[in-house]
């Protein structure tokens, strides 16, 4: 009966660390995933806002600390790579944490099919 309860009590330990550690996971994966769409958010006003530029407009594309001239179809160009680069991590980010949630609850359940056969073998035992 002691050595049900430690088991128990070791499971019940694990579950509590595995769990704080995993919504520290997701919260910095919902951290970054802010941080991706406010940097798409932003692609996306430039690009609205130089919309209804001519194509001899001179314009500078921001690379590091310097800027580069460039013309306006290259600067659109480079916008949209951006703004697919910021969707295909926010797509990657939203799987991890659907896993992270996933493995979570499985580790739940896993443990609360544990507390069900100890209520039952003990149970049966009287």
């Amino acid at each position: 009966m002691a050595q049900m309860d430690m088991e128990l009590k070791k499971a019940f330990t694990e579950m509590q660390i595995n769990k704080l550690e995993t919504t520290k996971k997701i919260n910095m994966i919902d951290m970054k995933c802010d941080m991706v769409k406010t940097g798409k958010h932003k692609y996306q006003l430039t690009e609205k806002g130089t919309s209804d530029l001519s194509d001899d407009t001179r314009v500078y594309l921001s690379v590091g600390r310097m800027f580069l001239l460039t013309d306006v179809q290259n600067m659109r160009d480079e916008l949209k790579v951006k703004k697919e680069k910021c969707d295909n991590a926010i797509e990657l980010l939203e799987k991890k944490k659907e896993f992270l949630q996933k493995s979570l609850k499985d580790q739940e359940d896993g443990l609360r099919e544990l507390v069900q056969q100890r209520k039952a073998t003990d149970s049966s035992a009287k």
